[in-house]
């Protein structure tokens, strides 16, 4: 029974080990498409080699694999393994077939229900749900093996003991490794968007002020070609359009200028409400002109140390990405919501715009992507700098159509 257990235990490592030696820096649709692949002939594996117990019946893990894929990926992504549970168990055939459709019918259609819940737990919650589903199933599954005996002996109710105490400690160690993944491809992540971030920083600091001078002195130089009464009409519209493009380019360099390190003189120690007030006033102008309704709330206490300059900067940048969003539509709803949780400061800004695609969500912030035609990136790229050096951390939800949410989270230092 020991090496069955022990060869069970290698089936539910399988997709692991296979998912970091080929698949971890893949796309994420064909990541997930490989793992639900893997997860299906561990699966299967597990219902092949069952643990036989004393008193004449056996179990498997099946519903280890079949619950965290569940819980992580929906229904959506659990089908295919719901059909080659039943399928296979059908085929197998004995004593406990209907019981175990029953069952697998049952995890189904309520456990996928918790998915979108269950992604927005931090890790401890996570293990925890996954741990207190399994064993809320094998309770279930030990109370109708229990109706196949006349008299329920305690050699029954330690096997079943032993058998509630494998799930759960597999689940345990299963959960820890997936965690674990999970941590290290967003440490990764994040890591690489700093790098990212800190050699635009290093070059903007170095190049945008020397640019910023000529475009200056010509400008200066235009407009007062432009007072001169000897130029015709062709050449002054000439002269506006330039001045136009040096504006333009003006702005191209500030954007840069924003990605320097943190002003001494702009740095204070607050709860963002002084900013967050006066960029909402700022923005209202620019709402109202495009039919966008502005609902702001305040609840926050706690103070952190931050650039007010590039904090007002980024608010900006996602304001107006928001109402632009909107625009198409011909007006919605910006909700600004600025509150706090477990010594974090959390900023919500929610639109009822186009929304973005999530090919394009994990492309926000790199280096001049836009979603927009005239775009240059330069304000997302603005906002993802700004939060990384507040240590902070942002999430992205959209749906096309439907409108996006920014939650940004940013942790409290003294």
């Amino acid at each position: 029974m020991f090496e069955t257990l022990l060869l069970n235990f290698l089936f539910l490592l399988f997709p692991v080990l296979i998912y970091l030696i080929f698949f971890e820096n893949r796309s994420r649709a064909y990541n997930k498409a490989a793992l639900v692949l893997l997860s299906t002939v561990t699966m299967f594996l597990c219902l092949s080699t069952p643990i036989e117990m004393k008193l004449g019946f056996n179990f498997d893990l099946r519903y280890i694999p079949f619950i965290i894929v569940a819980l992580y990926g929906g229904h959506k992504y659990v089908f295919p393994l719901y059909i080659v549970l039943n399928l296979y168990r059908f085929y197998i055939g004995g004593e406990g077939t209907f019981n175990s459709f029953l069952m697998s019918t049952v995890v189904f259609i309520l456990v996928p229900l918790l998915h979108k819940k269950f992604i927005q737990y931090n890790t401890r919650e996570r293990i925890s749900c996954v741990v207190i589903i399994n064993f809320i199933n094998m309770g279930v599954y030990i109370i109708l093996l229990s109706t196949y005996f006349e008299t329920l002996t305690s050699e029954f109710w330690q096997i079943a003991f032993h058998a509630i105490t494998t799930h759960i400690g597999m689940s345990i160690i299963l959960m820890i490794l997936i965690e674990q993944i999970i941590a290290n491809l967003k440490n990764r992540e994040r890591f690489l968007q700093s790098e990212r971030l800190n050699v635009v920083s290093e070059l903007s600091a170095s190049v945008s002020h020397e640019i910023r001078n000529p475009l200056t002195v010509t400008s200066g130089f235009l407009q007062l070609l432009n007072k001169s009464k000897t130029i015709t009409s062709d050449e002054k519209r000439y002269i506006q359009l330039s001045l136009q493009e040096l504006n333009r380019a003006e702005q191209i360099v500030s954007d840069y200028l924003s990605f320097a390190k943190p002003q001494s003189e702009n740095m204070v120690y607050s709860n963002f409400e002084t900013e967050t007030e006066y960029t909402k006033n700022l923005i209202i102008p620019y709402a109202t002109m495009h039919q966008v309704d502005v609902q702001y709330s305040f609840n926050n206490h706690l103070n952190t140390r931050y650039d007010r300059n590039q904090l007002q900067q980024c608010l900006i940048n996602l304001y107006k990405n928001g109402i632009e969003a909107m625009k198409e539509k011909g007006g919605g709803t910006l909700v600004i919501n600025i509150s706090e949780k477990k010594q974090s400061i959390i900023i919500q800004i929610r639109d009822t715009g186009i929304g973005m695609t999530k090919e394009e969500i994990a492309r926000l912030g790199k280096p001049y992507f836009s979603t927009k035609e005239e775009g240059t990136g330069l304000g997302m790229l603005m906002v993802y700098s700004t939060i990384n050096k507040v240590k902070g951390n942002i999430e992205v939800d959209s749906e096309k159509g439907k409108g996006t949410t920014f939650n940004i989270t940013i942790p409290v230092t003294q």
